[in-house]
């Protein structure tokens, strides 16, 4: 089985990567992708045919992330209900080389044309994120308390984000808590200096307590 999701995505990825290369033109620049995104967003009429064409578009996505963006691996996050300027932004990133999780993630995204990018993030941020059983542990009640004083300035009080914050609110438990550790080590393409002082104390036992709480924090 996962030979043949691998295979399916590859051939994806060699059948798009000559377009990429020879027949787009040059990229626009992040900032005008955005404008087009918010364009998009308020015309109802071309909001829903972009959902349908990423819909479509995001296929490709499927494999990792899961149906609608709900991933099932728990070291793979969610992408369903973010912020579509979020994700636009990050997979922009990608394409230009300032965020390199993996050499295969760029190369998928890069084989995307500026459009499906935009389409892709329309698509995502409106689908809804998987509800996990409501966690009352001490280790959910300590992530909630902890997550009031570290974390809501910035992700919100309800997790949700912003256009340049990802919601944190249903992801992946896994995820959370390998990001969180990358962010305190300050290791890896990530670094963040607000990120790195928020996480520099944080035990791990804090650190699985938080992704214990936002993991099953409903939408």
């Amino acid at each position: 089985m996962r030979a043949r999701l691998f295979l399916s995505v590859f051939g994806f990825f060699l059948m798009a990567v000559p377009v990429a290369a020879k027949d787009r033109p040059p990229e626009p620049p992040p900032a005008e992708l955005h404008a087009r995104l918010a364009l998009t967003s308020q015309n109802p009429a071309s909001l829903d045919e972009a959902i349908r064409r990423g819909e479509r578009s995001a296929g490709v996505c499927r494999h990792c992330h899961g149906a609608s963006g709900n991933s099932v691996r728990p070291e793979v996050p969610n992408l369903a209900g973010q912020n579509a300027a979020y994700l636009l932004e990050q997979m922009n990133k990608f394409v230009h080389g300032t965020r390199r999780s993996s050499d295969f993630m760029t190369g998928l995204i890069q084989a995307l044309s500026p459009q499906e990018r935009i389409d892709i993030a329309l698509f995502l941020a409106r689908q809804p994120v998987a509800v996990k059983a409501a966690d009352t542990s001490a280790h959910a009640v300590s992530g909630k308390a902890l997550y009031g004083k570290l974390c809501v300035s910035c992700h919100g009080p309800a997790a949700l984000g912003t256009e340049k914050i990802p919601r944190l609110a249903g992801q992946q438990p896994g995820y959370l808590e390998d990001s969180l550790k990358r962010y305190r080590a300050g290791k890896g393409e990530r670094i963040d200096p607000m990120m790195a002082s928020y996480t520099r104390n944080l035990k791990d036992s804090d650190i699985r307590n938080l992704a214990a709480y936002l993991s099953t924090l409903a939408p």
